[in-house]
Order: structure tokens, then sequence, then C-alpha cells
């Protein structure tokens, strides 16, 4: 692991509370060529009856618009949000593509390699264990007296809670931060079932793939339209203030890079196949 954090007395754990919430801190390269990291906090919910992973920001959009009484506060990851069924492989994925939302259904079985290696981590003992997912070689370090057989993404299945988890070119890197016991399930249903207060469509792998390559082919479709139907108002994308309808054509060639650039998800065998 490339970097360890002094987790590690913020962890504890009450069997009575309604969830546990784990907050794991992602250190990832959006674009692989370069050697700089992006950084993102996620939050791990292990309910009574199901498991839900999405970013950390989203609880902070969901505070300002419950107590507004509307969904004005805007929120929007590079990231899925997930949900499954406790001690499923099964997931429910929740992915923002252009200005929508869509989801779709996986299953995501993780077989692990477990090895006699362990090591120390504050006043925690942590045990190796690896896979090949996603198109990826990762190690995990999980902790087995910690009996949450967890980790972040889709990563899940150890007899033990993942602490810390790396792929093998150090593209992505999760680490665990601090844990809450809640003493109540917190309802997610104002930014993982629904997106601005609108259910998401549920597609197909297939529909999913070409939904996102229609957004790449026109990534600025909705501002291009609202543009023409609109004269007179501002608009600005990407810093730059339209004022003819030409200019989305360069503005687009920038997206359209930006987008290739980018395209280093965790699930490398899904990266989308741009010309």
């Amino acid at each position: 692991m490339k970097k360890i954090f002094p987790l590690l007395m913020l962890i504890s754990f009450c069997l009575n509370a309604q969830t546990q919430r784990f907050i794991y801190e992602l250190q990832f390269k959006m674009d692989s060529t370069k050697s700089g990291y992006e950084k993102l906090n996620f939050v791990l919910d292990v309910n009574p009856e199901d498991v839900k992973y999405y970013e950390y920001d989203y609880l902070r959009s969901d505070s300002i618009n419950k107590a507004t009484g509307n969904y004005g506060h805007q929120y929007g990851s590079w990231f899925p949000s997930l949900k499954h069924e406790k001690n499923s492989f099964k997931n429910q994925n929740y992915e923002l593509i252009g200005h929508d939302m869509f989801t779709f259904p996986t299953e995501d079985k993780i077989s692990w390699n477990l090895t006699n290696e362990t090591k120390k981590l504050g006043e925690y003992t942590l045990q190796k264990a690896a896979t090949d997912f996603g198109g990826r070689s990762w190690v995990a370090w999980f902790n087995k007296e910690v009996a949450v057989s967890e980790g972040p993404y889709k990563f899940r299945g150890l007899p033990g809670l993942i602490f810390q988890l790396e792929d093998s070119g150090s593209n992505f890197i999760f680490t665990l931060i601090k844990n809450k016991n809640l003493k109540e399930t917190y309802d997610t249903v104002g930014f993982v079932e629904t997106y601005y207060g609108t259910k998401p469509l549920e597609v197909s792998e297939k529909i999913r793939i070409k939904k996102k390559l229609d957004f790449y082919n026109d990534p600025l479709q909705d501002m291009r339209k609202d543009f023409k139907e609109n004269m007179q108002g501002e608009m600005f994308v990407m810093g730059t203030k339209i004022t003819k309808a030409e200019q989305f054509n360069d503005l687009s060639k920038k997206l359209q890079e930006m987008l290739r650039k980018t395209n280093n998800p965790i699930e490398r065998d899904k990266a989308m196949k741009y010309e």
C-alpha cells in the first residue's frame, strides 16, 4: 500500500446499532497515464437488510435539500452508487450519464485468495487477500475480528471488514478512515434511489453502453438545445461565454478529449471504446 492512515482509534463497533457506517477515502487516477491522484470519500452503510455505497458529499447535498424542502442542491459523481441485499453479490448500480441517472443490475461474484501474511495497523491485525476483478488485480487487507463481510465498492465476501484495498497499478487506493454507529437506518431515497426526486431509468448493459456513446458523440446536446431556444440568456460552458451556436463544436471536441483521457474506471474491462 502506498499510504497508511492513522485511523485507528476512531473505529468502534456496537452490535445494537441499526446501521454501521464506514467511511473510506479513495485516491484515484482519473487519467491512468498521469501520476497525480484525485481524492474522494465514500460511505458504506451496512444496514440490517441491505448495504449501500455512495459518495460522502451526497450526505451534505441531502441535508441541504431536506432543509430547503427541494432538490435544488445538485450532486453527481464519476462513480456509481451501489445497493445490495445483505450477504449478496447482486448489486443495483446507479450511474450518472450526462445529466440523467440510470440504474442496472450486475452480479459481481468475487473469489478471494487468502494468504497467511499479516501486518499491524494501530491496534488491529490485518490479513492479506488477493483477487482479480474487473480486469485488475487487487490486494485487500482485512480484519477478521470485525465480523462485517463488506468493503468499498463491490468488494466483499472476506471473513472480516476490508480496511485497505489497492489494485496492482495503484490506480485506486481505498483506505478506511472512520466509522460511526447509527441508531436508525439513514434514508437515502433522496440521492441514491432517486436523482433530484426523479426515479432513474432502469436499463440493460447494452442500453447503458449506447447511452454513454450517445453522450460522448454529443456531450453538449442539452446545452446546445437550450441555447437555441433561449438566445437572449447568458450561457457559460467550461468557462466560455456562448455567443453563437458554432462554439459548441470546439467545446464538444474538448469534452470528448477529456472523456477519452479519463476513461479509467475501477472495472477496467468495462472501459468505454471511444473512437
